[in-house]
């Protein structure tokens, strides 16, 4: 422990000279207000930083302060969203503004034990709001910066495990300039991220911590971080149908609780149906099929569960049951999560479409 600090203090100075050079141009960078520290660092969580910089300038364009984040209906604040994933993230976000507000006086809260508190947020996301926004020397610790602790410090053991997180925590604390805490913070990110790269060998002609990286010295680069093997995800096998009728498509609310909690699906059913099969599944919602237009093929992938969709583009009449009916506009009003993009797209395509009598779709055909 004692060898691995000495190494992780020297790191700061070459890391920060570096940073200073090399830094990323951000949307939230160079700003200490910490509501948009904060929104961005949620943004992030398991995300990539070019497909969260829309989402962020749409956010705080539209939701500037705390205030209008508490204040937003939620339906606005998931299509906000959509297309992000892990829309928990969302209503947490929105639960501690609410908190803010009630318990802070609208005032975002520095001492680290009130930040924890806000629902959301933990070591990490606290870490990074205190350091950029309140200058306090307080670590922030995600994957990136395990990474390249595991590489400069040749940490072997399981970089997941709560013992050697733990440890990269008190090593970082140690090693933060009091005068450049979140300067040093956002440098290892950037260096994990553009540097010392994950998936394969990492770039250590680049590295200012070259001189300073054991695994550079050993060889041991692509070898670490060392993670216990992942358990297999379960595959769940869905039948989707896109239900149009008279220039409207069918949608129908999730339960409030769970994967995907309150978005807006198209109605499915369990299993791989074939066109009869399904055609029953949609008599049984008291719908009758008129036309079938077009089958359609569709993964998406979950922490714990991949989804194997099937999807039959269909023409019906009838009401259904706990289903809304939304015209183009009304679809893009709702939040749809990613999970059904590819339907989603097929939807949007359909509905631009002219229709013939009695919702027939004048180019329909056979499914093939």
């Amino acid at each position: 422990m004692e060898e691995r600090q000495k190494i992780w203090n020297a790191a700061a100075g070459p890391l920060l000279a570096w940073y200073d050079l090399h830094r990323r141009a951000l949307p939230w960078r160079g700003t200490r207000d910490p509501y948009r520290v904060w929104v961005s660092e949620i943004m992030l969580q398991q995300t990539r930083v070019a497909a969260v910089i829309p989402y962020y300038q749409r956010w705080i364009e539209e939701l500037p302060t705390v205030a209008a984040l508490a204040a937003a209906p939620e339906e606005r604040l998931m299509k906000l969203w959509q297309g992000l994933g892990y829309y928990s993230r969302a209503r947490n976000l929105q639960r501690a503004a609410q908190v803010i507000l009630s318990e802070h006086g609208g005032r975002f809260p520095e001492a680290l034990p009130q930040l924890l508190k806000l629902p959301g947020i933990g070591d990490y996301t606290a870490g990074a709001i205190a350091s950029i926004a309140f200058g306090q020397s307080v670590p922030a610790v995600d994957g990136n910066v395990l990474r390249v602790a595991a590489r400069v410090l040749d940490i072997r053991e399981d970089i997941l495990s709560p013992q050697v997180r733990k440890e990269i925590r008190q090593l970082t604390a140690s090693a933060i300039p009091p005068a450049r805490p979140g300067a040093f913070n956002q440098a290892l990110m950037d260096l994990g991220a553009t540097v010392c790269l994950p998936n394969g060998p990492p770039a250590c002609g680049d590295c200012p911590l070259g001189e300073l990286c054991q695994a550079n010295r050993l060889g041991t680069q692509t070898a670490l971080p060392v993670r216990a093997p992942k358990a297999g995800r379960r595959v769940e096998e869905l039948t989707v149908c896109l239900l149009l009728r008279e220039g409207r498509v069918a949608l129908r609310q999730r339960p409030g609780h769970g994967l995907l909690a309150g978005l807006w699906e198209f109605p499915h059913v369990p299993g791989t149906l074939d066109e009869q099969s399904a055609g029953k599944a949609v008599a049984d919602w008291g719908l009758t099929p008129l036309d079938w237009r077009k089958r359609l093929e569709a993964r998406h992938i979950f922490t714990h569960v991949e989804w194997h969709m099937t999807g039959y583009l269909l023409t019906v009449k009838g009401d259904g049951p706990e289903v809304v009916w939304v015209d183009r506009e009304g679809l893009e009003a709702l939040a749809v999560p990613s999970a059904f993009g590819k339907f989603l797209a097929e939807a949007r395509s359909a509905l631009a479409e002219p229709e013939g009598p009695a919702g027939a779709h004048p180019a329909s055909k056979p499914i093939k």
